[in-house]
């Protein structure tokens, strides 16, 4: 298998067809952040250059070598970050209430420090939830079109 490479273009199978991720930064805890993307192809495109350039659907860290040592999503092009995808993004955090189903203190995170927020702004709704993600999660949330500002933990 060859080494995956910053910008590798990611496509994962689903119910509704082709989706794509592209692999934008290597965390030392979380492993791969993947940018994802929210359309869904019959077949895969030739070009993957406008796509990135689109703003992700949302992130996730996913054991991307793993996922493609399996068969279970495969790489089939690279291209260069767009300049906002280079920058580390800040994600959200934290701990859900079995009893409300809601996270009641928030935390922010920029992939080295970490400062308590309490409660969410709009702003801060958007921010990717921090935490690793299995395929099956992973094509669950493409296929329902899950963005962080809809999750139900807010």
């Amino acid at each position: 298998m060859a080494k995956l490479k910053i910008g590798d273009v990611v496509e994962i199978k689903t119910a509704k067809g082709l989706a794509y991720a592209q692999y934008a930064h290597k965390h030392k805890q979380y492993g791969a952040l993947l940018r994802l993307f929210g359309d869904f192809y019959d077949v895969r495109p030739n070009s993957f250059t406008e796509l990135v350039n689109h703003k992700p659907t949302f992130m996730c860290f996913f054991p991307l070598n793993t996922a493609v040592s399996r068969g279970i999503v495969s790489i089939v092009d690279n291209a260069a970050l767009s300049a906002d995808a280079q920058i580390f993004p800040v994600f959200r955090a934290g701990v859900t209430d079995p009893s409300t189903r809601k996270v009641g203190v928030w935390w922010l995170w920029n992939g080295e420090k970490e400062w308590r927020v309490g409660d969410l702004n709009a702003e801060q709704r958007k921010f990717p939830i921090r935490g690793v993600w299995n395929d099956t999660l992973l094509i669950e949330r493409i296929e329902s079109g899950w963005t962080p500002e809809t999750d139900l933990t807010t």
